[in-house]
Parts: structure tokens; C-alpha cells; sequence
């Protein structure tokens, strides 16, 4: 399955979760929910993957933590936040990169219309 046939399951996945939970919850609450509906699609889906770190010729003593990874593909990245800010952005753009994946999904739950808050972020993705 290509990324772009995976980000058309992930969207509706993510308008079921919004639609049957709706806004104001904490992001555990969306990563969770969202977690059960990508299985229900028989999707292989980690949560909390620890991805290293490469600088120079070592590996950092640190690691950070992506929401979701469907079927080590496509990265989503939850928040639940007043506005996405240009960092969040920043944040999966840097994550993309470092893994090596040609998509992301930065999605944020706290809005009055999930469709404006559902953000793909390519890193070159042939369309």
C-alpha cells in the first residue's frame, strides 16, 4: 500500500475519532482511540516509537517519540493544542528526515473543524 492510499485510511480514521469523541481531550485520549481504529483496519501501527538520534559519528545519548507509525510509512504526529504553531510543523518535518519517511500527518484534536487541522507533510513523496 502506497502513502498516499495509507493517508486516505488515516484520514477517515482520524474524522471517526474526532467525530465520536470531539475536541478538548488530552492527546493520550486521541493516540489511544486513533491506535483502535487503525487496527480495526487490520493497519500495522506502533505507538510511542523511539527513534535515535544520529550526530556525527555517534548515536545521542537521546531519543524522541513518535505518536504513531503506520505500517512503518507514515509518521502521525497527535497534538491537542489551542493552534498549531510553526514548530509542530518543524517537529515532524525533522522527524521525517531523521527516519528516513516520505510522509507525515500532523493532526490537531482541540479544533471546531478537524478538516483545517489534518496536515500532510511530505518529504519527497512522489504525488
Amino acid at each position: 500500500m502506497t502513502e498516499n492510499e495509507l493517508s486516505y485510511k488515516i484520514r477517515g480514521a482520524i474524522f471517526k475519532v474526532y467525530n465520536t469523541l470531539g475536541p478538548g481531550l488530552f492527546e493520550s485520549v486521541y493516540e489511544s482511540a486513533l491506535y483502535y481504529e487503525l487496527n480495526k483496519l487490520d493497519l500495522k501501527v506502533a505507538r510511542q516509537v523511539e527513534i535515535t538520534i544520529p550526530y556525527e559519528e555517534i548515536v545521542l545519548d537521546v531519543a524522541f517519540k513518535i505518536d504513531l507509525l503506520v505500517e512503518d510509512k507514515v509518521i502521525i504526529e497527535l497534538k491537542s493544542v489551542e493552534d498549531l504553531a510553526p514548530i509542530h510543523y518543524k517537529q515532524i518535518t525533522n522527524y521525517l528526515k531523521l527516519t528516513d519517511k516520505k510522509l507525515g500527518i500532523l493532526v490537531n484534536f482541540n479544533t471546531t473543524s478537524i478538516l483545517d487541522d489534518i496536515k500532510r507533510i511530505v518529504n519527497k513523496l512522489q504525488e
